[in-house]
């Protein structure tokens, strides 16, 4: 499902424009990339929770040339971690 697709099955359920849909969606998403960057979690109650983990830094092998070292520095990604639910709709 695409964003476009997620946008048209929302104004439908909702009886809104696709316009409309378009923007909250975008809202919704901007808000939890906010809370993401400030480094707050976001939990939607059944659904689940957005988080930031951390990696490490660490050594790692360049793929054009094996016998050269790399490093790899350290980063934060964000995760996703599915609610019950969630995971029991899809099971």
């Amino acid at each position: 499902m695409t964003k476009q697709d997620l946008v048209n099955t929302a104004a439908s359920k909702a009886g809104v424009t696709k316009k409309a849909a378009g923007e909250v969606l975008d809202a919704v998403l901007a808000a939890i990339t906010y809370s993401l960057k400030s480094g707050k979690n976001v939990t939607i109650t059944g659904f689940g929770t957005f988080r930031v983990s951390k990696r490490a830094a660490r050594t790692g092998v360049n793929p054009r040339n094996p016998s050269q070292k790399i490093k790899i520095p350290a980063m934060k990604l964000p995760a996703f971690k599915a609610g019950k639910s969630l995971k029991d709709a899809v099971r």
